[in-house]
């Protein structure tokens, strides 16, 4: 089988309208990775009156049910035929499906506790689902527009600054929509807003690629399980997926963490706008530097770099609700920092691997690559608010609407949002120091 046809692959550098333009499919892969992280926990908790641990069920098995989706996805993505290009039909699609069940996740009808949990669970399976086949396609074109190792670390920190802004504007945004409003049309006309965001970046996302210089991909030989095997081989990529899903984990306790930490621990709704910008804003500014800095000293170093500022961070927010808030800010505010390269230099190795997988073979399994990968990330950012939900329901977490909760269930706000997103970054690094795939073999293949 032939390797992906790519335009111009004789040369490294992409215009810079193609940067932006695939940059810009992040606005939607941004608001729909961080709004439900953040408002879906606090919504059916403290809105819905759930119970927190069912509650972080509730969360976790529709995008656990994309671990299953995403390599199939990818797959499907492989196999497409279309004079748009193999892969922008579905950024369409899908995109718009996403959108239309986003706003519907936050928009149940008043009914019993029971027959609006089932409204969230059901709205929200099929807002993942729609999700797995934008995400794949989007991401896979990335391995697919350069041979450059270098250029997809310039191409990846354009997305990389994309999703930082978007990040950014909806994290902060959603919670100051919701609390305008107040009660159940806040959390609606949140989510109507937020829809209208994610159609905006699919949008963009498939106009901005028009131009990209991706030609026919071949799909590659053999069944999904076939191809899965294989992918599971390939160690580098292994020990990255890992570590990346480990990292992602962590990152979705912060973001469940944060409106309780804001609401319980420092007693001030608004502080959820500034912890978030902290948290996020550094990537703004902090995302070309990053990539300079791989490229001077290579991306695993980077890699590790930034995890290990990400935990020192997360250490030090530890001191919410002991030490002055401005303490708690610029703890988070060095995890922004850190959280920055954690997303750059993952976002670029990946593509690495599963270019040099269809360079080595002839036989593109750059979606099933992609799928795995998309699939790890959704499963860790999923796994985050369950496990931020189970750790207050044993610090004994009293659900409702201004409920007045004890210290342990204080405690274990601040026990899930900060030591135990640093355990996890900390642990991640033994995977990562495994990893060997560098520039000269990825050049060379």
């Amino acid at each position: 089988m032939s390797a992906p046809v790519i335009a111009d692959a004789s040369g490294t550098s992409l215009p810079r309208r193609v940067r932006i333009g695939y940059g810009s499919g992040s606005v939607a892969t941004g608001a729909f990775g961080t709004v439900p992280g953040l408002m879906l926990l606090p919504y059916l908790t403290d809105e819905i009156g759930l119970a927190a641990g069912l509650a972080g069920l509730v969360v976790f098995l529709p995008k656990a049910w994309d671990v299953l989706l995403n390599p199939v996805a990818g797959r499907i993505s492989d196999r497409t035929t279309d004079p748009r290009g193999p892969r922008r039909p579905w950024l369409l699609r899908a995109g718009s499906l996403l959108a239309v069940t986003f706003a519907l996740i936050f928009a149940a009808p008043a009914m019993s506790t029971g027959l609006e949990t089932a409204w969230v669970l059901v709205m929200f399976l099929a807002c993942a689902s729609a999700y797995a086949f934008f995400q794949v396609p989007y991401v896979s074109m990335a391995a697919e527009m350069t041979p450059s190792y270098d250029e997809r670390t310039r191409l990846m920190t354009w997305r990389v600054s994309i999703l930082a802004l978007t990040i950014l504007l909806v994290g902060a945004s959603a919670p100051l929509i919701r609390d305008q409003v107040g009660g159940r049309d806040g959390y609606r006309l949140m989510g109507v807003v937020m829809a209208l965001v994610i159609l905006a970046g699919v949008v963009a996302g498939y106009r901005g690629t028009r131009h990209a210089p991706v030609g026919t991909v071949q799909p590659g030989a053999g069944s999904l399980r076939d191809q899965l095997r294989i992918v599971s081989g390939a160690r580098d990529f292994r020990l990255l997926l890992t570590t990346f899903v480990v990292q992602a984990l962590a990152v979705g306790c912060v973001l469940a963490g944060v409106d309780y930490l804001a609401e319980d621990v420092l007693d001030s709704a608004g502080a959820v706008t500034v912890l978030f910008a902290c948290f996020v804003a550094p990537a703004l500014l902090l995302t070309p530097v990053w990539s300079a800095v791989g490229q001077r000293v290579g991306k695993k170093t980077g890699y590790v770099a930034s995890s290990l500022l990400l935990a020192a961070g997360s250490l030090g927010a530890v001191l919410a609700g002991s030490a002055p808030a401005a303490v708690l800010f610029a703890a988070v505010a060095v995890s922004g920092v850190g959280y920055a390269g954690c997303q750059v230099f993952p976002m670029a190795m990946m593509p690495d691997a599963a270019a040099l997988d269809t360079r080595r073979t002839g036989s593109n399994r750059v979606g099933v690559y992609t799928g795995v990968w998309t699939a790890g990330e959704t499963f860790g950012l999923a796994l985050g608010p369950a496990v931020f939900a189970l750790v207050l329901q044993l610090g004994g977490y009293r659900s409702g609407s201004g409920a007045v909760q004890p210290d342990s269930a204080v405690t274990a706000i601040v026990v899930g949002f900060s030591l135990l997103p640093a355990a996890l970054v900390l642990l991640s690094l033994w995977w990562l120091a495994r990893y060997s795939l560098d520039a000269s073999e990825v050049d060379a293949a």
